[in-house]
């Protein structure tokens, strides 16, 4: 049996994001809607759109390129790693806006760092891309 107060919160938790009470496949599919609506938001960003058009490009080519089914992986998922970081890097800047648009310290840092964030996976899959052309053409 479980004890009142775990119940209490559970409770609450669900009056709070009733999401949390969907069980089974109701919460996949309701999940998933989040995530579309989450992509279609990142699309209003240039910078993630950007990134999604040069992906819609290198995603095939991965195939043609790598050699080995390693290196589909590689090329491909790099490239959607850089994806992946610009999303959380937007989510990051969304919340900092919502809190003031007044400056701070810490909202440069936190600002500062997921920027860097994008540029090290952009330097990473730009570093697996040209490997992986010199391998196949040197």
């Amino acid at each position: 049996m479980q004890d009142p107060s775990k119940a209490q919160v559970q409770t609450q938790a669900n009056v709070v994001n009733p999401q949390k009470a969907r069980k089974g496949l109701d919460r996949i599919l309701h999940a998933g809607g989040y995530s579309f609506q989450g992509l279609l938001a990142g699309w209003g960003e240039p910078a993630f759109r950007q990134e999604a058009l040069l992906a819609m490009i290198l995603l095939p080519l991965a195939f043609w390129l790598g050699q080995h089914w390693t290196e589909v992986a590689l090329l491909a998922g790099s490239v959607l790693l850089v994806m992946i970081v610009e999303l959380l890097n937007t989510s990051v800047e969304s919340a900092i806006d919502r809190i003031g648009p007044e400056w701070h310290d810490l909202t440069k840092r936190a600002k500062d760092m997921g920027s860097a964030a994008v540029l090290l996976s952009l330097l990473l899959c730009a570093g697996v891309w040209s490997a992986a052309i010199w391998h196949r053409f040197a």
